[in-house]
């Protein structure tokens, strides 16, 4: 099924989202398909994620958003689930990598390596190995995006929030990585395709703000102006995304 680049926002374009069962993930997962584009979601919570692709779709008369469960620890598997997705819809313009996670201690001497080894399973090697798997069709598709949602933290690291921290900087740093990658090929030009970092505080939702009722939550990002900012990836050329920290928090 090759999918024609039509007039709207994304009409025509072919998302990946990885990590789309939760919260931020069915809010992109809605907005995508309300500004037009075809949606290939995978989270490893198979029932979760089923939930929020029949929502995406029936909220919008049908779109087509498709879902499965990849185990995205599995290089050979991530790169399959690339393969098939430009296979089937023709080409592959995003991938949204959503995968997320947190633990932490109450100070540095606490802090458990076996956080670390949880958490650099879920936030690195996980975007290595979307990024190497979606890269050549990102860069084939001429104007792609690959977009990392990341930490504030990062900056500013505390002395419970180690392992988190550096493992949210090690993929920053391996996106942008990939970045130069993409400047480099476009040479003087456009580049094919931009990586770039959404950078939180955190996030928060509505079940969130119901669970806490006099809860501020100052400088989070709520889920919804997190999709709306993975939809505005396309409104600027590459060249002016590439390579970019995109903050949806005060920056400090």
């Amino acid at each position: 099924m090759t999918v024609p680049v039509g007039q709207g926002p994304l009409e025509g374009r072919v998302v990946a989202v990885a990590g789309a069962a939760g919260p931020a993930g069915r809010a992109t997962l809605l907005r995508l398909a309300e500004a037009g584009a075809t949606v290939a979601a995978v989270d490893a919570a198979t029932e979760r994620l089923a939930e929020a692709v029949d929502a995406a779709s029936f909220a919008h008369g049908g779109a087509p958003v498709v879902g499965e469960t990849v185990d995205l620890l599995d290089l050979d598997a991530t790169r399959a689930w690339a393969d098939r997705t430009e296979e089937e819809f023709g080409r592959v313009d995003g991938l949204v990598h959503l995968v997320g996670g947190w633990r932490g201690s109450k100070n540095f001497a606490e802090t458990s390596l076996g956080d670390w080894n949880h958490l650099h399973n879920l936030l690195i090697r996980t975007v290595q190995h979307t990024s190497l798997a979606f890269d050549p069709a990102l860069r084939r598709s001429g104007d792609g995006r690959f977009l990392l949602v990341s930490a504030a933290a990062t900056g500013r690291p505390t002395a419970g929030n180690a392992a988190y921290a550096a493992a949210k900087a090690a993929a920053e740093a391996w996106t942008l990585a990939l970045a130069d990658g993409f400047a480099k090929a476009g040479g003087e030009g456009e580049p094919p395709a931009a990586a770039a970092i959404l950078v939180v505080k955190a996030l928060v939702h509505d079940a969130m703000r119901a669970e806490r009722p006099n809860a501020k939550f100052a400088g989070f990002t709520d889920v919804t102006e997190l999709a709306e900012a993975v939809t505005g990836a396309w409104e600027r050329p590459a060249r002016e995304v590439n390579g970019q920290r995109l903050w949806l928090t005060p920056e400090p």
